[in-house]
């Protein structure tokens, strides 16, 4: 038997362009480059919040004065080739929590979401989704990436089970992939393709739609259900 060689996807030839500042309008949230004028009403959310809890299985450390928050968002300001994003409330004007494009490799068309926060304000919330919603959007379309990758600390259940309520695909786990404040980080991956991104946005826009939900907020068909996952 002799081998027979295999054929092979070619890829259209440009380059996407890298992440940088932009401003992102939704219906419940808007996206705008995280700096220093969001560090008083994250400081106020995080106030709200049990930080270490919040912040378990993330690399960021626990912020307890406006100084620190201040020092934080300077910190990934300052990081190359990430755009970090503020979610503000549409309703109140606050930063609720942020997230950021970052780890883009322009060569292959891939780029990370991550590094989010969400605030109570945010978590389980259609604000939250919405936030995930525009920055999938913004990679895929906007700056024209063709894979979008989503990774977390194996342990971390509510941020893996987050990733396939919105419509990624479990790759596997990289075992002592880091190590964060001196523990094991054995890591979690999942992706989003270019092409699999026209129905995850039609589900995604779906459950946004205002007639998704009840007076009280209540949802009447979950992303999970539109996205064919389980869970809500």
């Amino acid at each position: 038997m002799t081998d027979e060689w295999q054929p092979i996807d070619t890829v259209e030839n440009f380059s996407p362009r890298e992440p940088g500042p932009a401003t992102l309008a939704g219906r419940y949230v808007l996206l705008e480059p995280l700096d220093d004028s969001h560090a008083t009403s994250l400081f106020e959310a995080l106030g709200n919040e049990d930080q270490g809890l919040l912040q378990r299985y993330t690399a960021d450390a626990e912020c307890t004065s406006l100084a620190e928050i201040v020092e934080l968002i300077e910190a990934k300001r300052g990081r190359d080739g990430s755009a970090y994003f503020a979610f503000v409330d549409h309703f109140n004007g606050k930063a609720l929590g942020y997230g950021a494009l970052m780890r883009a490799y322009t060569e292959h068309r891939t780029i990370e979401l991550g590094n989010l926060l969400f605030t109570s304000g945010l978590r389980r919330k259609r604000g939250g989704t919405e936030a995930v919603y525009l920055m999938l959007r913004h990679a895929f379309e906007d700056l024209g990436y063709r894979r979008v990758e989503w990774k977390c600390n194996n342990l971390n259940m509510a941020s893996r089970n987050a990733a396939l309520r919105y419509g990624f695909s479990f790759e596997g786990v990289f075992r002592q992939h880091m190590i964060v404040r001196g523990e094991n980080r054995d890591s979690a991956w999942f992706s989003m393709l270019d092409q699999e991104w026209p129905s995850r946005r039609a589900a995604l826009e779906t459950w946004l739609e205002p007639g998704n939900f009840d007076a009280y907020g209540t949802q009447f068909t979950s992303l999970s259900k539109l996205n064919g996952v389980g869970g809500s």
